[in-house]
């Protein structure tokens, strides 16, 4: 694997409608973001990833684009992006926006043209098909449930593909002047001065053709949108492409958002001359997932997690480099899914923490994850603006879950759990915004803030810095980022640990994934503890002793 400027990096993701409001409309705006670069330098940050803020209706919270070349007014102007662009830059700091281009809006003057003129040239630019009689050319569901096709607004006699909601129609990669258009526009925000994408949805740019249809998996008569993936090949040759004329030119760092990859497949998707730069790791939040739906999901244990992660690390080996989460704008917050229900504390966060970002790999911290934010406990469906958590609820409903139940079963995957507004202090609507905040604060804003953190040396919020920090201190940074990794302790009950290894060095990486103490014995010899979750670790001759929750980050002999 060849070095690159990113490899030592750490990143974040914005989710700017919940970040930081200024206009006091409720809405986390561009200027928000800009007053708040100073704290997430401090925090140890250096690349940031910003959820969609280009014109949408936000039927999709965004990832519905109806232009691509313009800022949607709610999050501000185009000279708010430019100065956000500068003063990132003046602060070492790299810009990422998330790049949609499976689908755009069915607002979007390439679809409302080609509602216009079906067989015209913006009809090419999506899947129109003749659905006579309603007859849909396949079985597929879409990944917010029902068809993948809809009517198309003025022909009765036609129907249009979205793999996502209904409106947002997929794009036809198999068109050449479609692609040449994604192209135009990627250059012209690299150009602008970004740093380059997180890459949304991109495994869904390549439908298996022509339409058939696949084994039904639920009542309704349809297949999942993920099975359907399976069956697409071909996808190389669109992604190589969109490297070779956007991405390679500018130099840029590409973060994919990929499922379904095969193993054979990892060196083309992030080897040396890979179509991205890497790839989110996404191991541990689809574990235990159902063809039933989110109802019927198997919870996450300690030893799972650990599981996935080592398996993760193992896949990729020395092909290339993984981003590592803890959660994003589409998972529940990871502290109440990762922590069983009943134990997250302080040291709890600070372990899961730990596990994370130690791991090789590039780290991307999610906003509100640096503070402990948990979820969200709604106390009704009404509660929720989610489309996906308001389709799961009533795949429960239908599977006979009680509403309680049905409410039960989503509260603990929602997207909202992700997107309720930072809890930057305790005044109200926890110092978000001075109007009515789009989606409510959660409830334990009070409890759980950043300014209660910021001076209290045994917070979350200043365990990551120090967390941050280790992984770029001289002494132990070549270790962190390129060092080998090997699990240890694999046998031993809701404990996660594994060595970081190079040719100087050895570094312990050891959690207690348990509310009891647990004894352990190190086959390798203290010579620091570089980090610890809590006051002090006992030890006695070679044996450790590890209070409930403890994590400790030790650099031992490397005779092990």
């Amino acid at each position: 694997m060849e070095k690159q400027w990113w490899h030592a990096k750490t990143a974040y993701q914005i989710y700017p409608k919940s970040f930081c409001d200024t206009n006091g409309d409720g809405i986390g705006d561009l200027p928000g973001i800009i007053d708040k670069l100073d704290y997430l330098k401090d925090l140890g940050i250096d690349i940031l990833w910003l959820s969609p803020i280009y014109c949408s209706p936000l039927a999709d919270q965004g990832y519905d684009i109806s232009d691509y070349y313009n800022i949607d007014p709610r999050f501000g102007t185009m000279e708010d992006m430019d100065r956000l662009i500068a003063e990132a830059k003046k602060r070492d700091m790299y810009l990422l926006m998330d790049l949609v281009v499976n689908h755009c809006s069915d607002e979007h003057a390439w679809f409302r043209k080609a509602c216009e003129d079906p067989e015209g040239e913006y009809g090419k630019y999506f899947y129109i098909e003749d659905c006579p009689n309603g007859k849909r050319p396949c079985n597929w569901r879409s990944y917010f449930g029902g068809s993948v096709w809809e009517p198309l607004p003025g022909h009765p006699d036609k129907c249009y593909l979205h793999m996502f909601h209904k409106k947002q129609p997929d794009l036809n990669w198999e068109n050449p002047k479609l692609r040449e258009e994604i192209y135009t526009m990627i250059n012209w925000w690299l150009d602008k001065g970004l740093a380059g994408f997180r890459i949304d949805a991109i495994i869904n740019i390549k439908k298996p053709l022509p339409w058939q249809d696949y084994p039904a998996d639920r009542a309704d008569g349809l297949c999942s949108a993920g099975e359907v993936l399976k069956h697409a090949d071909g996808i190389g040759a669109f992604l190589s492409e969109m490297r070779d004329r956007c991405f390679l030119p500018h130099g840029a760092f590409t973060v994919g958002e990929v499922f379904n990859e095969k193993p054979e497949e990892l060196p083309d998707f992030i080897g040396d001359h890979g179509y991205f730069s890497s790839m989110f790791d996404f191991n541990e939040t689809i574990f235990g997932g159902s063809g039933n739906g989110w109802y019927d999901q198997t919870p996450i244990t300690p030893n799972d997690y650990r599981s996935c992660c080592f398996a993760s690390q193992k896949k990729v080996g020395e092909i290339g480099m993984l981003s590592n989460i803890i959660e994003n704008h589409d998972e529940p917050r990871g502290v109440s899914r990762y922590i069983p229900e009943g134990e997250c504390s302080i040291p709890a966060k600070k372990l899961l923490a730990t596990m994370n970002i130690m791991l090789r790999g590039l780290p991307f911290i999610y906003q509100g994850q640096e503070i402990g934010m948990e979820n969200v406990e709604f106390q009704s469906i009404h509660e929720v603006n989610d489309i996906s958590t308001l389709d799961e609820y009533q795949v429960a409903r239908k599977a006979g879950l009680t509403p309680d139940a049905a409410l039960k079963a989503v509260n603990r995957l929602s997207r909202d759990n992700a997107r309720t507004p930072f809890q930057w202090d305790a005044s109200v609507n926890a110092g978000f915004t001075d109007g009515t905040p789009w989606l409510p604060v959660n409830r334990n804003y009070t409890r759980i803030n950043l300014d209660s953190q910021k001076n209290d040396p045994d917070s979350v919020y200043q365990y990551y810095r120090r967390l941050l920090a280790l992984r770029k201190d001289p002494r132990y940074a070549e270790t962190v980022v390129y060092g080998d990794l090997v699990p240890v302790f694999e046998e031993q009950d809701r404990v996660m640990a594994y060595y970081r290894t190079s040719a100087a060095q050895t570094l312990l990486v050891i959690g207690n994934y348990k509310t009891e103490p647990q004894t352990l014995t190190l086959s390798s010899k203290i010579r620091k503890v570089a980090l610890n979750n809590l006051p002090q670790l006992k030890t006695e001759g070679d044996t450790i002793m590890l209070e409930g929750y403890q994590a400790v980050i030790l650099d031992v002999s490397s005779d092990s």
